[in-house]
């Protein structure tokens, strides 16, 4: 079967850097693609050039294909941005790595989630948006939704903002949905709690995930297979399994080296990526 989206030679360039080169990736239906790499690798501005969220300072080339829904396939990069905005929110979303940057700090929270459903469906009213919106809240087990549906971002925890933001994400069981780094502010308790939720809401909708994180550790709790990135390039594919295991490139041997353990040598320094 055709890929659901398929990316060929992915380059990316701001002005005279070029932050991506070469990058060719596939996620299939239902499947989850972990993307890691050291900050600064290309990982975001991959994943953001997939809805055209990039931004007129970049030079994008390459292909993205996209399956639709009619099976028939579009390059993302070369549609109108009048089809990419019928796309976003609908059949691919994005969770973005700081709730408190994504979310409006002066709107109410459940305003905020109820025009998620507004945006993207023109025949919802405003006690159907409302309706939606304490359901998305509720899938994501926040707590007395309809009384705390006034509140602010600032009067929720980093873990309770993070779930409102999957639920704006998820509001419309999106075909894929790209998660960038959603854990990374959060300690370790809440960030499992985050995982496990995402994990469930993704096997229950059956959609795909693209999944970045520095975090090897993490990517492999939730990843079928792991795509490694380095300085703009994918150096490294496979399933999880054997790249946690068995890797072949050198660079993932080192950002593997460099994660520190119960039996690390604490009088010797971690190892550094090559």
């Amino acid at each position: 079967m055709t890929p659901l989206v398929e990316i060929s030679d992915l380059r990316i360039r701001f002005g005279a850097t070029e932050a991506v080169r070469g990058v060719t990736l596939h996620i299939d239906d239902g499947e989850v693609l972990g993307l890691v790499g050291e900050s600064g690798s290309g990982k975001s501005a991959t994943a953001l050039a997939i809805p055209g969220l990039l931004g007129s300072a970049a030079d994008v080339t390459g292909q993205i294909r996209w399956r639709g829904s009619d099976g028939g396939t579009v390059d993302l990069l070369r549609q109108p941005e009048s089809v990419l905005r019928s796309l976003r929110g609908r059949e691919i979303a994005m969770i973005f790595q700081e709730p408190m940057t994504a979310l409006n700090p002066v709107m109410k929270i459940g305003r905020q989630v109820a025009e998620c459903a507004l945006a993207h469906d023109r025949s919802c009213t405003g006690r159907e948006a409302r309706r939606r919106a304490i359901a998305a809240l509720e899938s994501v087990a926040i707590p007395e939704v309809v009384r705390r549906y006034e509140d602010y971002p600032h009067q929720f925890s980093g873990g309770q903002r993070q779930r409102i933001l999957i639920a704006m994400a998820l509001m419309h069981r999106p075909r894929l949905v790209i998660a960038d780094e959603p854990t990374t502010a959060l300690d370790v308790t809440v960030q499992a709690q985050i995982l496990e939720l995402l994990l469930g809401l993704q096997r229950e909708h059956g959609m795909a995930m693209l999944f970045i994180s520095h975090d090897l550790a993490v990517v492999g709790k939730v990843a079928h297979r792991i795509a490694v990135m380095r300085q703009g390039e994918i150096v490294e594919t496979g399933a999880s399994r054997r790249v946690l295991t068995a890797p072949a490139h050198e660079y993932t041997r080192s950002l593997l080296a460099a994660v520190p353990t119960m039996h690390t040598d604490r009088a010797r320094p971690l190892a550094t990526p090559a």
